[in-house]
């Protein structure tokens, strides 16, 4: 039995009793209900550093809206500022919570490919090795040209999207407590052939590092998410980062309630089984811990110099933004490097420049969280990188 195999079966068997919590010791008890808040927004004072803390003032200001029910808000750098707004639940009005836990999505991206990379550096994998050198089971004939861990990394790998169990969230919330596995997942991928040779093309997407995900449990012989738990979440003191437990829907710990539009109506969507986001996708975090991680990743701290270049780097290819995880922005001639994360309800930005001059990270809650993400980053991050 590989150890992907036991680490799915012992999760699977605690979940089924839904009394998992997160791999990390969750906050002690749930924060407690308080009468109807007012929406204004409780913010730090801000320090000289440069950056629009009017507007981030102004964006909290309105929130709750039609769309925004809460909003988590962290600038650092030179300069720092805080702020949040809105309510933890629409039905009690209870404010919202600055150490709330939410669902942070493709942040989890972030994590999974600096784990690779300090599994780089201890020369138990290699950058240009095909994925088959780990993975030899994986890939069918059709694949003349597997593709390599670089490729994975930076989403050339050519891969397909893998099984799902819906395109929209209208979709997919009539199967929110199924389970799709990761192994499903990948392989409903692969049986459909490469889209196209690797390094040909970047397209984001899970598939790339769904499959990372199994290249670390393959290379450790250890669950993926005890290596994110020592390797990343521990040392950097990330005390409230985890994953669920398998398919456990709940986020456990303070949260707010996730709102989506479903056959037109506000319809919670804060329970849900998203175990097959994994290794792309399942990670639960707050604000304190995503800047956290920021910092530490970008001041080498978890990943060697040497390598955290390789995850700046873009590939040369055209059209290409991201490196490994982050995303390459220009706003105003200044050079950002960032990583946006959605699930329903939940919409998880962190972002800065190399040198750490400024970063951001927020939290907010939405019902537009899966559409397009611009207008939130518009108005709750965009502010923290004008002069």
């Amino acid at each position: 039995m590989t150890a992907r195999t036991t680490a799915r079966a012992r999760t699977t068997a605690v979940s089924a009793l839904l009394a998992s919590s997160l791999l990390l010791v969750p906050l002690a008890g749930t924060a407690a209900a308080h009468p109807a808040a007012s929406p204004s927004p409780a913010a730090s004072a801000p320090h000289a550093g440069g950056f629009d803390a009017t507007a981030l003032e102004r964006g909290l200001a309105e929130v709750p809206d039609g769309d925004v029910s809460a909003a988590l808000i962290r600038v650092g750098g030179k300069g720092s500022w805080s702020g949040s707004a809105g309510v933890r639940d629409l039905r009690t009005g209870a404010p919202a919570l600055p150490h709330a836990r939410f669902r942070a999505g493709s942040t989890t991206k972030v994590v999974t490919a600096a784990v690779v990379l300090q599994l780089v550096a201890e020369k138990r994998v290699a950058l240009d090795a095909s994925v088959s050198r780990y993975l030899p089971d994986l890939l069918p004939p059709s694949f003349t040209e597997p593709p390599t861990v670089r490729h994975l990394l930076t989403y050339t790998s050519g891969l397909r999207p893998g099984a799902s169990l819906g395109s929209t969230t209208e979709e997919m919330y009539a199967h929110r407590f199924e389970t799709l596995t990761p192994q499903e997942v990948v392989a409903a991928s692969v049986a459909q052939g490469p889209a196209h040779d690797p390094g040909e093309r970047q397209e984001y997407g899970n598939i790339h590092y769904t499959v990372l995900g199994m290249l670390i449990e393959a290379v450790t012989e250890d669950s993926y998410e005890h290596q994110a738990a020592v390797r990343v979440f521990r040392p950097l003191g990330m005390r409230h980062t985890g994953f669920p437990g398998g398919p456990d829907p709940r986020i456990h710990g303070p949260h707010h309630r996730a709102y989506a539009d479903i056959g037109g109506r506000t319809t919670d969507v804060t329970e849900w089984n998203m175990s097959d986001r994994w290794a792309a996708g399942d990670m639960i975090s707050t604000t304190a811990d995503l800047e956290r991680l920021v910092f530490g990743l970008f001041g080498g701290k978890v990943v060697p110099r040497s390598l955290l270049d390789e995850m700046f780097t873009v590939p040369d290819i055209d059209g290409a933004t991201y490196g490994m995880a982050l995303e390459r922005f220009v706003i105003d001639g200044r050079e950002i490097w960032g990583k946006t994360g959605s699930r329903p309800g939940y919409h998880t930005v962190l972002g800065a420049t190399r040198d750490l001059s400024r970063t951001v990270v927020y939290s907010v809650n939405a019902k537009s969280a899966r559409e397009d993400g611009f207008p939130l980053v518009q108005r709750f991050a965009l502010p923290a990188f004008a002069d």
